[in-house]
């Protein structure tokens, strides 16, 4: 998703720089750089959202602080195959739905590659909740702080200082110039591996919440006087992640200062970075910090001269950011396993052979529940209406097998994504593709990490004629179970 522009191009197109790579300022490339791809702002009912979310399962849990982060974020999937961010706000957090409708709706409005972008939102009873795109490659805290294969190179620092600063400017631009505690986990990285800001953060945490909950080392000075933001607010944090990209650690604005004003610029940058900058470069990104840094709001640059003064710096243009952050292409062809690969070529004899095999090794606890129940009569007709669904299911009795699932899952005494698998391919072997597919999202429901329901999505998918939505389903399944062999 995205409005398709280079990942260097000068996004909002507003600059007057007329370095290589800035871009005229007229309203043709104003239209071609909005995110015009993506799907207008719209409502969502909470039941759509707990689907995506597999009931908002803690498997599905995006948060930097998991299940005890204030407002909780979840990965999900609209039933388009669409994946999504949900950002599940504390129940006393917006009293006022209207406030928060006119709040949500404001930031839905914007479109730009520089953004995650808003999608929509929830409302219902006390649940408040936003919908964002899903941003699959982590934020810059967890590559830059915490990074396991290789830190991140310089350029694809400098990368991320430009995708920042123009996101800022198509923001301020379009009258959102306050965001809210912009730090390194507020910026993401989507399929490609390109840096975008968050839209979460251009809406408060609540209606009276505080804008800003770092450490007050890293808070504007103003911002600790006032309690209030401002656009020059926004700019001073800026600053700090060019100190983050600078430095590879949180370091406090006071103690980079004293540093920078005492020449000892070794001590304040990353030495993994050795030998990757000239000493101009690294000069440049420290003198724009500080200018960021300024104690008085009015001498701190604005969004426009950064992405001006960024430009010049961009040395590796023309390479990918996948390539310089060692991320896989998302476009590139990947390997499938036996399973995968039937799927692909939609052999549902093939897929039922491995499923007859696989049994109910996935269906954790199921049989310890059904044995616990052993003495309800009601019981006992629901495992005889399973095991004649299974035996007609080995038998390739299909349309059988159908009926006796669905009395056992009509029962609702025991859920199992099993018998929802194996109910979906009988669907398919009876040409029931759209059945099928509502069985296989609600076996993904049941378990949201369980690579067979997104194979099967993406079989039933195929057969609807959904090419491009079976392929994502299919690449889905492929990296579950990938993970799932990794951990076993």
């Amino acid at each position: 998703m995205g409005c398709g522009c280079s990942s260097l191009a000068s996004c909002c197109g507003k600059s007057e720089n007329n370095g290589p790579m800035s871009k005229p300022h007229n309203d043709e490339n104003e239209e071609k750089d909005e995110a015009s791809d993506l799907p207008s702002f719209r409502e969502y009912t909470l039941e759509q959202l707990r689907n995506a979310t597999s009931g908002f399962a803690v498997e599905n849990i995006i948060s930097e602080h998991g299940e005890k982060a204030p407002n909780v974020v979840y990965k999900g999937k609209l039933e388009t195959q669409m994946r999504i961010a949900v950002k599940r706000f504390n129940r006393s957090a917006w009293p006022d739905r209207q406030q928060f409708l006119e709040e949500a709706r404001a930031v839905g409005q914007l479109r730009n590659c520089r953004l995650a972008n808003l999608l929509g939102c929830c409302f219902e009873g006390d649940e408040r909740l936003l919908v964002a795109e899903y941003m699959p490659n982590d934020t810059l805290a967890k590559h830059l702080f915490h990074w396991e294969s290789q830190p991140m190179k310089w350029a694809m620092r400098l990368r991320v200082a430009l995708n920042l600063a123009q996101a800022l400017e198509y923001c301020t631009m379009k009258g959102r110039a306050l965001y809210h505690d912009l730090n390194a986990y507020r910026i993401v990285f989507d399929d490609d591996a390109n840096p975008r800001l968050s839209c979460f953060g251009l809406m408060k945490n609540s209606r009276d919440g505080k804008s800003y909950s770092t450490n007050l080392a890293f808070t504007p000075p103003e911002y600790l006087r006032t309690g209030r933001v401002t656009a020059e607010s926004v700019i001073y944090s800026f600053g700090t992640l060019l100190l983050d990209l600078l430095s590879g650690k949180h370091i406090p604005p006071s103690h980079a200062l004293d540093l920078i004003r005492d020449r000892n610029l070794q001590m304040l940058t990353d030495s993994c970075l050795e030998g990757q900058f000239s000493n101009d470069d690294g000069t440049e990104l420290v003198r724009l910090a500080s200018r960021c840094l300024q104690y008085e709001p009015r001498e701190r640059p604005n969004s426009k001269s950064l992405v001006a003064a960024l430009i010049p710096l961009q040395k590796e243009a023309q390479v990918s950011s996948n390539e310089l952050m060692g991320v896989p292409d998302s476009s590139a062809a990947f390997p499938l396993s036996a399973l995968g690969d039937a799927c692909l070529r939609k052999d549902l004899t093939a897929i039922h052979e491995i499923l007859e095999k696989l049994g109910y090794k996935d269906d954790e606890g199921a049989a310890t529940e059904l044995s616990f129940q052993m003495w309800t009569n009601q019981v006992h007709e629901t495992i005889n209406s399973k095991k004649k669904g299974d035996a007609a299911f080995r038998r390739k009795e299909f349309q059988a097998a159908v009926e006796c699932f669905t009395q056992f899952i009509d029962v609702g005494t025991m859920i199992s994504p099993t018998v929802f698998a194996r109910r979906s391919l009988s669907y398919l072997m009876t040409d029931m593709p759209q059945e099928a597919l509502n069985d296989a999202v609600q076996a993904q429901v049941i378990s949201p990490v369980w690579h067979i329901a997104s194979y099967l999505q993406a079989v039933a998918l195929f057969s609807l004629g959904r090419e491009n939505e079976g392929q994502i389903a299919l690449r889905e399944g492929s990296v579950l179970e990938d993970k799932k062999n990794t951990e076993s």
